[in-house]
């Protein structure tokens, strides 16, 4: 009995020890666990709230890419200038008020002059997509000559048409579907885009004091100095994002336009606008309009749609790898994989304002991971400075690096002239201290 209750008593002792020694193990899992499951709860609610204010999110969007755009032309206007021989600034409110009226008066005079010549090709080309389908349909079919010609089976033959078919068909569907929505969509957010030059103006105009009340909010010292660093880098990263991507669009429309109208493609200042308007959705944005005006060209010639084809593969590989990265600069640089994800993310989540919002998210996602990890590694430092060893370490090596003897001066070579720089004799002399006047002379560089 002795023997037995000394075992009984050995093992509780045991299964109290090896609770005891776990229990740092378990309050940590259980620690990362309650925060993941905050995380989650938090990116759902996110999402949810997003999608039901995606109509007010897609405002204050295009409002801060608006302010942006013509944030360059504000500086300009209201940078200082000299009046009576006094520097004056002019207000930044009078300045924002000068650039909208130049802005819309510019956009007044392109639509009264572009607007008539567009709208009747868009009225052609709604008239003319029954027939486009109707044709597409009999091509499809008359594809029975070719599958002969290759002595396919009759069944797989008849599938192959059927299939074709069906795809013109459900492809004809969705484009024109896709364009009524857009285009409901659109009106329907009409009264909302009035909105969005108001919102732009007090973004422009206080956009320093939104910034200020936001790093108040943060303790002063390291978090507010993080905290600003964080904002001007998404600051330089959106602007470079939304200033190349309207750059890229003005320049692929108008490449697009010329070079339609001189191959002859029917509907040219249509589906020039259109390149540059779905030039800001990447990717997906040119193989549409890809998609789009080749089969309508091929229509009318085969070798004009394999031109536009050419042209559109060549225009794209030129704008990709030789014009886009030189007016984005140090902006966002993501894999094509990442883009498609985050378009497809985007569209899924939030329909059209997911489309225009994923690049810019992955961005700021980009940036705010990236001074994450900065933050941690500042903050490691900070806290090895702050223990005593860290510190006498410090100490003792600025001590080592102020008691080191400085570098010996090179000496000149034997043929007399500096080490460093071929210089002659001559120009040696003139750069020795004049002896009566105590300067230094030195010789003019060519």
């Amino acid at each position: 009995m002795a023997e037995r209750e000394i075992v009984k008593e050995a093992a509780e002792g045991a299964a109290i020890a090896a609770v005891q020694a776990s229990g740092p193990q378990t309050r940590a899992i259980v620690r990362v666990v309650f925060i993941a499951l905050i995380i989650l709860l938090g990116v759902l609610g996110a999402i949810f709230i997003l999608r039901a204010l995606t109509s007010v999110l897609l405002l204050v969007v295009l409002a801060i890419f608006f302010a942006y755009l013509i944030s360059p032309l504000v500086e300009f206007v209201s940078r200082p200038f000299n009046m009576r021989g006094q520097k004056r600034i002019m207000p930044r409110s009078l300045a924002i008020g000068i650039v909208y009226l130049f802005l819309f008066g510019s956009i007044g005079i392109a639509t009264y002059v572009l607007l008539p010549r567009l709208g009747n090709q868009i009225t052609e080309f709604a008239a003319q997509a029954p027939t486009y389908l109707t044709s597409a349909k009999a091509r499809a079919q008359k594809m029975n000559e070719f599958y002969q010609a290759y002595n396919l089976p009759k069944v797989v033959r008849d599938k192959a048409t059927e299939w074709l078919a069906n795809l013109i068909g459900t492809v004809g569907e969705y484009t024109t579907n896709g364009i009524g929505n857009v285009l409901l969509e659109v009106i329907y957010l009409l009264p909302w885009l009035i909105l969005i030059p108001i919102l732009a103006f007090f973004l422009l105009k206080d956009a320093d004091s939104f910034r200020r009340s936001a790093l108040q909010m943060l303790p002063s010292g390291r978090w507010r100095w993080r905290g600003d660093e964080f904002f001007q880098d998404v600051n330089r990263t959106l602007a470079a994002y939304i200033r190349a991507q309207l750059i890229a669009c003005l320049f692929i429309g108008t490449v697009c336009t010329i070079a339609f109208l001189i191959i002859g493609v029917p509907y040219a200042l249509l589906f020039g606008i259109m390149a540059a308007l779905f030039e800001f959705v990447p990717l997906v944005g040119p193989l549409t309009v890809a998609a789009v005006v080749t089969p309508i060209t091929g229509f009318y010639s085969i070798r004009q749609a394999m031109v536009v084809l050419l042209f559109l593969a060549v225009l794209r590989i030129v704008h990709d790898y030789v014009i886009y990265p030189r007016i984005i600069g140090q902006g966002i640089h993501l894999h094509p994989l990442a883009v498609i994800l985050a378009i497809l993310c985007g569209a899924e989540l939030a329909g059209i304002a997911g489309i225009f919002l994923a690049i810019p998210v992955v961005a700021i996602t980009t940036v705010t991971y990236r001074h994450w990890l900065e933050h941690r590694g500042s903050a490691g430092l900070v806290a090895d400075l702050l223990k005593p060893e860290g510190a006498a370490q410090v100490r003792a090596e600025i001590a080592a690096m102020e008691a080191e003897p400085p570098p010996p001066a090179p000496l000149p070579a034997p043929d007399g002239t500096h080490p460093t720089r071929r210089t002659t004799p001559e120009e040696m002399a003139r750069v020795r201290p004049d002896l009566t006047s105590g300067e230094l002379k030195m010789p003019k560089l060519d």
